[in-house]
């Protein structure tokens, strides 16, 4: 059987009994039996935070020199618990190097001194679908951090987003994409910068916003909080000029002022270059949000301290949200698991209120036949009577002619046809004890 056959067979592997299996089996071994290479399966002990055995441990383990394996680290709050080949890994956190005088959280930065889940995503950013002007981009990439941004704006959005990203971490509160072995969910968000009764974005106001495959979410202790990052829109008036639609404060070309008759407006809603940072809980059944934006007198990064502060003052609120979510969850899953056993019982009493009434159907047709074979057998047992009573040719004639007529009707022992009846309890027996 090949590998990637053998791995197919396999089940999700937990944290735990994969550092079982690295450390009682050889890397390469290993691998097969899960159809990955070696590297992957590195890749996956990263992304589960579990130690692997280092170089030349096998070799030395094989004269008896090995060293104790390390213990398996406790899992943090965000990180992959389960892998399976169909299932993506999370990508490894690295934790930032604190110096040993040092009590604080130190805020973790790669190039350029970006928070490292923004590195490289500005180029990442900019391999997008076609785009109207005007439009948010839509990069082809799904796993990238929770930013919503024109490509005139894509450089502060990083920006923005990587001042809240490196401050939360400073406060030791890591940001990350939500563990893919974790049902937690983007919320909807408004994107306009003033909500009003319709919505004109894009073309026929009918455009779609790129959304990223995974949420980008922070852990304030044990809670989660997801984080979206969008431009605001606001309406603007765009006239149609030259096979093409531009904001009405566009001065009109010299050469189309001529034809100005010819052009007509609308209105749209447009990527204005402010912001909102939207903050929600990404788990099932705990309706959470918060929300800042840009303002005429203060920024987003100006704001930076006070949403940390009100993701902190929140983390209790949020736990008594869980709780509750989770109480109605078990709730939800008892009552499923009750209407899931009348379903069964009421099934079951139809099907054997359904084979009775077969049963009985079969029965009514055996007695049928019976009555039909009792009728037939007496017209037989008379004319061999009557023909008893001859002698010579015609009687031998006679005997020949019923002979072949029995043969021709086949069983006339109506015995036969009772054995065939199959009973109710044979068709069907309930699962279910009887009162």
């Amino acid at each position: 059987m090949p590998p990637s056959a053998k791995a197919s067979e396999e089940s999700e592997v937990s944290r735990e009994d994969l550092y079982e299996q690295v450390w009682t089996t050889p890397a390469s071994h290993l691998a097969k039996k899960f159809g990955v290479s070696g590297s992957y399966l590195a890749r996956i002990c990263d992304a589960l935070n579990v130690p692997r055995p280092p170089v030349g441990y096998w070799q030395k383990k094989a004269v008896g020199k090995d060293k104790p394996r390390p213990d398996l680290p406790p899992a943090s709050p965000g990180d992959q618990l389960r892998w399976a080949k169909d299932k993506p890994i999370a990508r490894p956190i690295r934790k930032p190097i604190q110096k040993k005088a040092q009590s604080t959280p130190v805020a973790q930065t790669g190039k350029n001194g970006r928070h490292p889940i923004l590195a490289g995503v500005e180029g990442q950013f900019r391999k997008t679908r076609k785009l109207d002007e005007g439009e948010f981009l839509r990069p082809y990439k799904k796993l990238l951090p929770d930013i919503i941004t024109s490509e005139g704006s894509l450089h502060q959005a990083i920006d923005i987003a990587n001042e809240i990203y490196k401050s939360l971490s400073a406060k030791g509160h890591r940001v990350q994409f939500a563990p893919p072995d974790q049902n937690m969910q983007r919320v909807a968000f408004e994107e306009r910068e003033t909500p009003g009764k319709d919505r004109k974005y894009g073309r026929y106001s009918m455009g779609t916003i790129w959304s990223p495959h995974r949420p980008t979410i922070t852990f304030v202790g044990d809670v989660p909080f997801g984080l979206t990052l969008t431009e605001m829109t606001e309406r603007a008036t765009m006239r149609y000029i030259g096979g093409k639609f531009v904001r009405e404060s566009t001065k009109l070309p010299a050469s189309r002022r001529g034809h100005a008759a010819h052009t007509w407006t609308t209105e749209q809603d447009l990527p204005c270059g402010r912001f909102r940072l939207i903050a929600y809980s990404p788990l099932q059944g705990v309706a959470w949000t918060e929300s800042w934006q840009d303002t005429p007198k203060s920024s987003i990064k100006s704001m930076v301290p006070v949403i940390i502060r009100k993701l902190e003052s929140s983390k209790g609120a949020i736990r008594k949200l869980m709780a509750k979510a989770e109480n109605e969850a078990v709730q939800r899953k008892l009552e499923w698991e009750e209407s899931q056993k009348r379903w069964r019982h009421a099934e079951d009493q139809r099907r054997v209120a359904q084979a009775r009434a077969d049963s009985q159907k079969q029965l009514s047709e055996i007695m049928d036949r019976w009555a039909s074979t009792v009728s037939v057998e007496r017209f037989f047992l008379e004319a061999e009577t009557r023909v008893e009573g001859l002698d010579g040719e015609r009687k031998d004639k006679l005997l020949e002619r019923l002979r072949l007529a029995r043969s021709m009707l086949g069983t006339l022992d109506p015995l036969e046809y009772l054995e065939g009846w199959i009973a109710p309890d044979e068709i069907y027996k309930t699962k279910f004890d009887q009162d």
